[in-house]
């Protein structure tokens, strides 16, 4: 007689993040979006999100990046309250972390309009411009500064819950596909505002209310839009606490592996961009217009590409677009070396911000494709949020302490071109280095 066959030995399978990185490390993902919606809900989701999101971005960037430095400089404000200023949106992304508290409590839609809503708030003071210039010092830089730091609160707290909301709408094998398309709406968006910026400011200088009143326009109608969200219902009910947020960067090692190569990357291309920007104007002896002309082709290259970028993640996987994109934005880097002082540096310049938005896109929507691998569906907010204010802290520091180190280098005696380009080296090197973390994310 045959002996008896013994059951087979029941392994318990891996649950949450452990299943999703397994997967990511092992192979091709078997995640699906957050079965209680619906398919039609998951479209509907997805097209209200491609809809709203230029509205959103020109809001956030109009309030945070380019618009703020001219505004500020044309307040006579010191170069520390214009670096002050461009820390308020990546050091407030801490602010995700106590929102945290608030996602087992309020729907993320809920939380993702009460955002925006602070943020549209905070910005309008600087529909009245005018008024707000002619106020005896110090006034307008203070009260100008604030509202800047209000809207950039509105935003922070709305990007707690954007991605974990979009997690529902995605399928697994189109994250790439979406992604670029989503990203090439507000690009193609901000090429047109700033052309239309450029155009306005050089008829009327000075008159930055009319730009504000457009972008406030952009995220009322993104609240709108907003309204009408479908959502999972996920971890409503589960009171999502710091510390076993925090506690995922010590015991998931694909997240750390994640983060390391994000970060060295996104640090290395968030130093370059105001730097070169300085290089241009300090050095080189570019007009303000030459450096809005880069600033417009920085837009056309990631329109151009994200798309393209998207499908090639969702074919190839991430490993291979982050060997191409990173090994070329290194090269790009090293490539400034050509530029020299009194050079006719304007195309030279203009195809370099084509370039970089173009490299960085395909890298940033690989890193997009892992990051959403890693965030398991049912209760994502914890590891995207984990991961946003890691690597959004470290963005808000790394150029500060890139401006300080010039400056020491600068009084000890280095001329500005030799100190310039012992930073682009630097930036080159994170940016190989990021691979070494990020190999071990193949599909």
């Amino acid at each position: 007689m045959a002996p008896p066959r013994r059951p087979p030995t029941l392994q318990p399978a891996p649950r949450g993040v452990d299943a999703a990185v397994a997967a990511l490390l092992r192979g091709p993902m078997k995640m699906t979006p957050d079965s209680s919606l619906t398919p039609e809900l998951q479209r509907r989701g997805r097209r209200l999100a491609i809809a709203s999101h230029p509205l959103g971005m020109t809001h956030r960037l109009v309030y945070t990046d380019q618009l703020p430095t001219l505004v500020l400089v044309a307040l006579g404000a010191s170069d520390t309250l214009i670096g002050l200023q461009r820390t308020f949106e990546p050091l407030g992304q801490l602010l995700q972390l106590p929102t945290l508290r608030a996602v087992g409590r309020f729907r993320k839609r809920q939380i993702l309009i009460a955002g925006q809503i602070i943020a549209v708030v905070g910005g309008l003071p600087l529909l009245a411009f005018g008024w707000l210039a002619a106020a005896p010092a110090p006034w307008p830089i203070m009260l100008t500064l604030l509202s800047f730091a209000v809207a950039a609160t509105g935003i922070v707290v709305s990007q707690t819950v954007w991605f974990p909301l979009l997690r529902g709408f995605v399928e697994p094998e189109r994250i790439g596909h979406f992604f670029g398309l989503l990203r090439s709406g507000w690009h193609l968006t901000l090429i047109f505002y700033f052309l239309v910026a450029q155009r306005w400011l050089d008829v009327h200088p000075g008159s930055f209310a009319p730009l504000f009143a457009v972008a406030a326009l952009a995220g009322i109608l993104r609240i709108a839009l907003l309204a009408r969200f479908p959502e999972a219902p996920g971890e409503r009910g589960d009171h999502v606490r710091i510390r076993e947020a925090l506690a995922l960067l010590l015991t998931e090692p694909a997240l750390r592996r994640y983060l390391l190569g994000a970060i060295l990357a996104g640090s290395a291309r968030r130093v370059m961009v105001p730097f070169v920007i300085v290089l241009m104007r300090r050095v080189l002896g570019l007009t303000g217009a030459d450096v809005l002309l880069a600033t417009v082709a920085f837009y056309a290259g990631g329109f151009a590409s994200l798309y393209l970028w998207g499908r090639a993640v969702d074919r190839f996987g991430p490993l291979p677009i982050f060997r191409v994109t990173a090994g070329g934005l290194a090269v790009l880097y090293l490539a400034l070396f050509a530029v020299g002082e009194g050079s006719n540096a304007v195309a030279p310049m203009v195809a370099f911000f084509f370039l970089l938005a173009l490299l960085a896109s395909g890298f940033g929507v690989a890193d997009t494709h892992v990051l959403f691998g890693l965030a398991p569906t049912r209760a994502p907010t914890r590891i995207l949020v984990v991961a946003d204010v890691t690597s959004s802290l470290v963005y808000g520091l790394t150029p500060f302490a890139a401006g300080t180190a010039l400056d020491l280098a600068t009084a000890a005696g280095v001329t500005p071109l030799t100190a310039y380009r012992t930073l682009f080296v630097c930036a080159a090197a994170a940016t190989l280095l990021a691979l070494v973390p990020l190999r071990h994310f193949r599909r």
